[in-house]
């Protein structure tokens, strides 16, 4: 499995407060946007997996509500997590 329990750990603790947080908005956007580019190589060598792609859309919403959440509430948290994910806006 490419998504093991050390590497959501290592997640949580590298973007969010601890490695026991995984409630943290920080941890979870970077949780969403590696299953995302995960997904996404799926689907450049498997381009009829209907499954996949719907998985892939709902991820990307979530991430995005997240995102508003916490553009919302705090902006330079919101702009910290964008440039260390290397995420477009």
């Amino acid at each position: 499995m490419y998504l093991t329990t050390e590497k959501k750990k290592e997640f949580f603790k590298e973007f969010g407060k601890s490695e026991f947080d995984t409630g943290s908005t920080e941890g979870q956007v970077a949780l969403f946007t590696f299953r995302i580019t995960h997904l996404t190589d799926h689907l450049k060598e498997n381009k009829k997996d209907l499954g996949t792609e719907r998985s892939l859309v709902r991820l990307v919403g979530k991430r995005r509500k997240l995102l508003d959440y916490l553009k919302d509430t705090d902006i330079e948290r919101y702009r910290a997590i964008i440039k260390k994910l290397g995420l477009r806006k």
